[in-house]
């Protein structure tokens, strides 16, 4: 990354951030870290909003981990079928459960090898398991939002998500490493728009290099 923004900048962008949104959250709804799991693998591609609609009724048909493992593939296609790719993903959702089951003893791994292991887990699935189960900063998680914000406000130039992850890490203390993800999602989403990012709105709009103020 060209010239590294100053840290005394990221912190203000962090401290604005907590400041506008002190409700930031993972949104995906789940009570167990399988259940995490599962929703981090449907949001690919797909909204939050439409998995948490999607969830309830799937969680009940499969409460388990070994529900997942000996599932009918084609009833689960079905049940996924609104989140979009659902071949693949009921393909990752079943292989990624059945290893939990055979390799793991039936828990969700806490360590980003064991994760990366897991079919259809790469590292932002990994990193949201990580930080909302287990409380463990491993990485940034790096999805749409974030990347488009990251690149916005300076902080990266890259556009591949690990590249984005690697600049952000470099200069984001690790203690605010799981709270910018949600952060920047939260601002992505509500202030920050792909198409028409609302700047007059914004209490980044005096330091951000992006601003259209």
């Amino acid at each position: 990354m060209h010239n590294p923004p100053s840290p005394q900048y990221v912190t203000e962008i962090i401290k604005r951030l907590r400041a506008a949104h002190p409700d930031a959250h993972c949104e995906l709804d789940y009570e167990t870290p399988v259940q995490l799991l599962v929703a981090t693998i449907l949001s690919a591609q797909c909204t939050d909003k439409r998995v948490n609609e999607v969830t309830p009724t799937l969680f009940t048909q499969y409460p388990e981990v070994t529900d997942f493992a000996a599932a009918d593939r084609a009833e689960l296609e079905e049940a996924i079928r609104s989140t979009g790719f659902f071949r693949q993903k009921a393909r990752y959702i079943q292989e990624s459960a059945q290893s939990i089951v055979h390799k793991h003893g039936g828990h969700v791994p806490d360590n980003m090898p064991d994760l990366l292991q897991l079919s259809g887990v790469a590292r932002k699935t990994a990193n949201v398991v990580l930080g909302e189960i287990y409380g463990i900063a491993d990485g940034i998680t790096v999805d749409t939002h974030v990347k488009r914000l990251a690149k916005r406000l300076g902080l990266t130039e890259a556009t591949d998500p690990q590249k984005v992850e690697r600049d952000l890490m470099a200069i984001i203390p690790p203690e605010s490493w799981i709270a910018i993800s949600h952060l920047l999602i939260f601002h992505g989403r509500r202030v920050c728009d792909a198409r028409n990012p609302d700047c007059q709105r914004c209490n980044l709009n005096d330091i951000c290099p992006s601003s259209q103020i």
